[in-house]
């Protein structure tokens, strides 16, 4: 995945994604467009899981609208 396109409620998407992975902090989820790449190194750094696995999730959570 090139570029990750986060769409609908942010803070719902957040909620989701601590709720998968409760050592998540907001500050970990600070969003802001253009720095996708920079969310999903701070989330792999928090959840040890590979980047694969993390767009898989954020494609799954963050679609919310």
């Amino acid at each position: 995945m090139n570029t990750l396109e986060i769409k609908g409620d942010w803070n719902i998407a957040k909620g989701r994604l601590k709720q998968k992975w409760a050592g998540l902090t907001d500050d970990d989820l600070q969003f802001v467009r253009g720095k996708e790449d920079e969310l999903i190194g701070r989330i792999q750094k928090r959840t040890g899981v590979t980047r694969a696995a993390v767009e898989k999730v954020l494609q799954e959570e963050c679609d919310c609208g």
